[in-house]
């Protein structure tokens, strides 16, 4: 997770550096435009080709319809005499670019030397003969050392007449024509899931080309709900054909279910061909038998058995374990001058609820094996229900150590364990365990990983000897030190610094439970927010109970009141907004303009994270079960344009239809002529209806 980060904010930092010293497009532009056309004349009715070259010298470039990971792609505004229209940009094959730094790549999809866009534009039936003048206004970004935004208007003259004249230019126009990738043959190729099993917000994805010859690639669309990766893995295909495996990342919708783009084979050529391909994602094939996996000796289960348990020894180390390490000091130091017998058993109760904890986590992998998934390390934590729980559990632990409160046992309830066991402390000791492993799970370490990995290879019996090992190894230090009481003579003797010590590792688990709160988030900003406001709620809730209940002999009733009250309100906070949200896409005038051409009424939500009005808006009257409704029954697109960092293109956006600042929501018609309605700042439901309402008339 933590090389992806890097990689993101890599290629982000790439992007937003190209873009930062990018030159006004008067200075120095190296690449040149010119439109043609591939006939002189055409009669009424007829289709033509008009094509945008563009020749850059070397290392000059310019980005295909999706640019990658940084790069802005070509567009072309056309304005054309009354009933002439311009059909959408056929883009030849562009080139794949992959720059290195460290660990990570940058993917580009560029034209290098020279390329020709190909738009189709076609001619009413009842064109008067004569000239006509077709201008394009023309945008791009190109980049070789440093980037340079560019503009430049183009035009062309076509004449209409009688009969069909070819232009010197037809020739170059076809040549290119020959270039746009066709559609694919129906059946030609498939994509799927990998598995059910993914990590955080990133989920491979196997596509199957059948007709498709090695090497090969896939050049993704660009989509402001979830983004394919540029790098392409080629995998063993045993029946003809080629398998590339893509890594998915989703955005706040949910999984794709269709992806597109291109289909490369034949990369080793010249001449690369090309497919468009549009394809729905399946769910992941059923796993295979497990009655052929590989045979394994007496060496490689010794082997694999010793790597267990060493990863399980160094998963005490993991910053996922370490606050709980903290804890289990304090518990040392306090057992020091206990009975050696007590202090022994209590250490092999603990080593007892690690190992329960790793054999629940063994049949929860083979049950997940069976039931036709790919197991594994950490499957336990995926959940969110238990990930909230377990954050919800450690920032109780932090507050613990503060001291804001304190976890006792009423007379009742100590006399009623008394007579369930014999001798206090084992319960807290085998929980003690189990919270250690829990802890443990969203972290690895070295050798545990390839050890469970070829465990999970094997039947179910060797899948559960191999969790046991790496809980043994895990429960090792503890069970030992226990078992050796005269070691603790090398603790400090208790004292005031144990109180210290305490509160001072609470901050550690305080840290861990942030952690938890962004993993459980997967990176959402909004449920983040969501979820630190929760805890803050939680928090007070641990200190009202401490202050008020634990330590006062007034108001207890009141206060266990409040103490309610405060967590009811809290969990329906955190776990209220679960909803389907909309599928926002992210805010251009171009694609805002695309979709009134198709038909489509537009929402465009202008906000800013540090808004509260916005987030009001969009809490209150956007993201709601009725205007989410009513744009599903219109067809609208929605679109969000984040202006927390100050955009210039939003900002004179803004200040067009007369706003200092956000929020900004326009709502437009699917008639291009028709300027859009401006809601005023504060929404309400009716408001934002009505004006659905007028755009889809």
């Amino acid at each position: 997770m933590l090389a992806q980060f890097r990689a993101n904010r890599f290629r982000w930092l790439v992007a937003t550096l190209a873009l930062a010293v990018a030159w006004p497009a008067s200075a120095a532009l190296k690449t040149r435009v010119h439109l043609l056309l591939s006939v002189d004349s055409a009669r009424p009715g007829d289709t033509v080709w008009a094509g945008l070259k563009m020749e850059m010298p070397a290392p000059w470039h310019v980005y295909w319809r999706n640019g990658g990971d940084a790069g802005e792609p070509v567009t072309i505004k056309w304005t054309l005499p009354e009933g002439i229209s311009a059909g959408d940009i056929n883009w030849p094959l562009p080139g794949k670019q992959v720059d290195k730094a460290g660990e990570s790549a940058l993917v580009t999809y560029v034209y290098s030397n020279e390329v020709v866009l190909l738009t189709p534009i076609t001619l009413p039936a009842g064109a008067r003969p004569g000239p006509l003048a077709l201008r394009a206004a023309v945008h791009w970004q190109e980049c070789a050392e440093l980037c340079v935004l560019g503009d430049a208007d183009v035009q062309a003259t076509l004449t209409v007449a009688e009969e069909t004249k070819p232009s010197a230019d037809a020739a170059l126009i076809e040549h290119w024509r020959k270039r746009v990738p066709l559609p694919a043959a129906p059946g030609a190729a498939a994509a799927f899931w990998e598995s059910s099993r993914f990590q955080s917000n990133s989920r491979p994805v196997v596509i199957e080309w059948k007709t498709g010859v090695a090497p090969a690639d896939f050049y993704p669309d660009a989509n402001t709900s979830f983004s394919v990766d540029g790098m392409t893995e080629t995998l063993k295909s045993g029946g003809g054909g080629v398998r590339l495996r893509k890594m998915i990342t989703k955005n706040d919708a949910g999984w794709p279910d269709r992806i597109s783009g291109v289909l490369v084979d034949k990369l080793d050529s010249p001449q690369p061909a090309a497919v468009e391909a549009v394809l729905a994602v399946q769910p992941p094939p059923p796993a295979a038998p497990r009655t052929d996996a590989a045979p394994i000796t007496v060496g490689a289960l010794v082997t694999m058995l010793c790597f267990a348990f060493l990863g399980g020894l160094i998963l005490n180390v993991m910053p996922c374990v370490l606050p709980v390490i903290a804890l289990k000091i304090l518990g040392f130091v306090k057992q020091s001058a206990e009975a050696p017998g007590r202090v022994r058993n209590l250490g092999l109760v603990y080593g007892v609820g690690v190992l329960v904890s790793f054999l629940i986590l063994a049949g929860l992998a083979i049950g997940v094996q069976r039931a036709g998934g790919l197991a594994n390390w950490g499957d336990a934590v995926r959940d969110r229900r238990v990930q909230l729980a377990l954050t919800v559990l450690v920032t109780l632990v932090a507050l613990n150590l503060f001291g804001v409160f304190e976890v006792t046992l009423s007379p009742r309830a100590a006399g009623a364990a008394s007579q369930l066991a014999s001798r206090p402390g084992y319960t807290g000791a085998f929980f003690n365990g189990m919270l250690a492993t829990v802890l443990a799970t969203p972290c690895t370490a070295p050798f545990m990983g390839a050890a469970l990995a070829f465990a999970f290879t094997q039947r179910a019996l060797i899948i559960l000897v191999a969790f046991l090992a790496v809980g043994a190894g895990f429960a090792f230090p503890f069970v030992v030190l226990c078992a050796q009481p005269r070691w603790m003579g090398l603790l400090p003797r208790p004292g005031v610094w144990m109180e210290r010590f305490k509160v001072a590792m609470g901050f550690p688990m305080l840290g861990t439970a942030v952690w938890l709160m962004w993993f459980s988030a997967n990176g959402d900003s909004t449920e983040i927010l969501r979820l630190a406001f929760s805890l803050v709620v939680l928090a007070l809730a641990a200190w009202v109970w401490g202050e008020f209940v634990q330590r006062s002999a007034r108001g207890k009733g009141l206060a266990m009141a409040v103490c309610l009250v405060l967590l009811a309100s809290d969990c329906a906070f955190a776990l209220g907004d679960h909803r389907d949200k909309i599928a926002w896409q992210t805010w251009s005038a171009e694609g805002v303009l695309e979709a009134q051409r198709a038909g489509h009424p537009v929402l465009v939500d202008f906000t800013a994270k540090s808004c509260l009005n916005c987030l009001v808006n969009k809490e209150t009257s956007l993201e709601i079960d009725g205007t989410r409704a009513k744009l599903k029954a219109m067809g609208a697109v929605a679109f969000v344009g984040d202006f927390t960092r100050q955009d210039p293109v939003i900002g004179r956006e803004l200040r067009r239809y007369g706003r200092p600042g956000v929020p900004l929501v326009l709502v437009y018609s699917k008639d291009t002529n028709q300027p859009p309605e401006v809601l005023p700042p504060i929404l309400t439901p009716s408001i934002v209806l009505a004006a659905l309402d007028k755009a889809g008339r």
